[in-house]
């Protein structure tokens, strides 16, 4: 197995464990842990992805893509969390109701 293979495999794992998460819990700070869980296991294939070959350098447009999407899911994240303050401030509660029909 090798280190790509080994990266893109971790990244996948990452993706499908945040994706459950995300389905599953219904408090918002953990709703937010998962999504950043899922952005991880996208940068670990994508970084994965860059290397297709052993002789040919790196594509550095895959490298380029996850800087930008790490500054991308810190700015998400900390609008998320101003979000979730928000919602905790005017309904007391951080947790989303059971059903959508109140």
């Amino acid at each position: 197995m090798t280190t790509e293979t080994l990266y893109a495999l971790v990244g996948v794992g990452l993706f499908i464990l945040g994706l459950y998460a995300l389905f599953v819990r219904a408090n918002l700070l953990r709703k937010i842990l998962a999504a950043n869980v899922m952005s991880s296991g996208v940068f670990l294939v994508l970084v994965a992805l860059a290397r297709r070959t052993g002789t040919v350098a790196p594509d550095p447009v895959p490298h380029a893509m996850v800087i930008t999407g790490i500054v991308v899911a810190v700015s998400v994240t900390a609008f998320a969390l101003i979000l979730m303050l928000r919602i905790a401030m005017k309904t007391g509660q951080t947790e989303l109701p059971d059903t959508w029909s109140e």
